[in-house]
C-alpha cells in the first residue's frame, strides 16, 4: 500500500510539492507510487542550482534498474537547493521518497501555480486501479 501524505500537492507525473516556505520556495522529489514502479533507483540526475525550470518540463532523470524515467517540473521557478546526499545515496528515494529522498527545491515564480497542483485525494484516485 502506498503512503500519499495530505499536506503536499501532486502531479499527473507522480511528483510532490512541499510548501512553499516563507521565502515561496517549495520542495520536490516523487511519490511513493512512482518510487515502487520504477524499483530500485541506482542514479539521479537532478537540475542544477540556479537552472530555471518552467512547468512541465523535463529537468532530470531518475535511473533504476528496470528503466531510465524523467523528472518533471512541477512548478515554475529558479532551483535553489538539489538533494547532495542522492549523489552517494540515490536509493534514499526508495526508502524515504517523501523525506530524506527529496530531489530539489525551487523557488515559485508564481505561488498562485500552487493552485494548479493535485490535492492527495485527487492524486490517489488516479493511483487506485
Amino acid at each position: 500500500m502506498t503512503t500519499t501524505p495530505e499536506d503536499l500537492r501532486y502531479t499527473a507525473e507522480h511528483e510532490w510539492v512541499r510548501g512553499p516556505d516563507s521565502a515561496g520556495t517549495v520542495r520536490i522529489g516523487i511519490t511513493d507510487f512512482a518510487q515502487g514502479e520504477l524499483g530500485d533507483i541506482v542514479f539521479a540526475e537532478l537540475p542544477e542550482v540556479g537552472t530555471e525550470l518552467e512547468a512541465g518540463s523535463t529537468c532530470g532523470e531518475l535511473e533504476s534498474t528496470k528503466s531510465v524515467s524523467d523528472v518533471y517540473a512541477p512548478v515554475t521557478g529558479a532551483v535553489t537547493a538539489v538533494n547532495e546526499a542522492l549523489e552517494a545515496t540515490p536509493e534514499l528515494v526508495n526508502s524515504d521518497p517523501y523525506g530524506e529522498g527529496w530531489l530539489f527545491e525551487v523557488r515559485l515564480a508564481d505561488e498562485a501555480s500552487m493552485g494548479d497542483l493535485m490535492d492527495a485525494a485527487t492524486y490517489a484516485g488516479t493511483t487506485s486501479s
